[in-house]
């Protein structure tokens, strides 16, 4: 970016209207319904879950809860 852009407070010229093509806010805060459980899972299961939840850098809960909503939803 060698050139600097010179603004004016002349017209702009013809301008093109384009449709919002985002989601409304409220679409990306959805959250699911949660209810909290207590389970026991083997040491090398959560010990696996935490290691590949810290190499793409997301909770390992989240992880295990997709995992069995996946599960679920295939098995409907």
């Amino acid at each position: 970016m060698s050139k600097r852009i010179r603004y004016t407070d002349g017209p702009v010229g013809k301008v093109k209207v384009i449709p919002d093509l985002l989601p409304p806010p409220e679409a990306l805060a959805f959250r699911d319904e949660q209810v909290k459980v207590t389970m026991s899972l083997s040491k090398s299961s959560v010990d696996f879950f935490k290691r590949e939840a810290k190499r793409h850098g997301t909770p390992y809960q989240r992880m295990i809860r997709r995992l069995l909503d996946h599960y679920a939803a295939q098995h409907r």
